[in-house]
């Protein structure tokens, strides 16, 4: 049973894939973890690793199975685990902080009510925590751009909806088991659509196409409907208005 497991945990995936897992469920240090065990699998410029990716709580390693063995690419990962304690280790540099103007609620989001009665909180308590919780993006996923943010704090750790909603927009930021999404186009969810921004994460036709990396952290700063309005008429760059900048080391 997975609680028996020792982790991290190396395996193979399919053909030409490893596997490196630091938990079995998502936690804090389990994603920086994975993301700090990326950057470093990345920064080493192995000949024989063809691709990359961290999810929650994994690090994915694709591998040419031409230059190195199943067996042989298990042991470099094994071996590269021992090097340091991989839970502490410091998030890689070049991640950056976003700002993202955000409605909570109103007919734009309405199910925000809903998401801070499941939490425990008055509307207005819940606007306040979420529109200062600093997430992380924990991981990229389910559609192109389309990050994972968290954690929140865990009276937010709300199941998700008995049903689907329908759709959602591009731009909704949706929240449940104590994350956000923040939707890169219009798709049915089963998690609650408590704000809505004008931030695109997926922009086909730029240059940075995915404006969002693992690692980054985002707030999502409370604006009323009026200014939302003035934003979108405003979003020349799709930036729906958020401003960055880089986090320092």
């Amino acid at each position: 049973m997975a609680r028996d497991l020792q982790f991290p945990l190396v395996r193979t995936v399919g053909f030409d894939g490893a596997l490196v897992t630091f938990a079995d469920r998502m936690s804090e240090n389990a994603n920086r973890a994975a993301l700090a065990f990326r950057s470093e699998v990345d920064h080493l410029q192995w000949d024989e690793v063809t691709e990359s990716s961290a999810s929650l709580g994994s690090t994915f390693v694709r591998f040419d199975t031409q230059r190195v063995s199943h067996q042989q690419m298990l042991e470099k990962l094994q071996h590269l685990i021992g090097q340091k304690d991989w839970y502490n280790t410091p998030l890689p540099s070049g991640r950056k902080l976003w700002r993202v103007p955000t409605v909570y609620g109103t007919d734009l989001a309405p199910q925000l009510d809903d998401a801070a009665a499941a939490a425990g909180l008055t509307p207005e308590e819940a606007i306040r925590r979420l529109g200062q919780s600093r997430v992380r993006v924990l991981t990229i996923g389910f559609a192109p751009g389309q990050p994972y943010l968290g954690p929140l704090g865990p009276e937010f750790n709300i199941p998700r909806l008995p049903s689907l909603t329908p759709m959602v927009p591009e731009g909704a930021l949706v929240l449940a088991i104590s994350q956000f999404v923040l939707f890169s186009g219009p798709t049915p969810t089963g998690w609650r659509h408590v704000g809505q921004t004008a931030f695109r994460c997926f922009r086909p036709e730029r240059a940075d196409t995915f404006p969002l990396r693992p690692g980054d952290e985002l707030v999502f700063t409370p604006v009323s409907r009026e200014e939302l309005q003035h934003i979108r008429a405003n979003n020349t760059d799709n930036t729906g208005g958020a401003t960055c900048e880089e986090i320092a080391p």
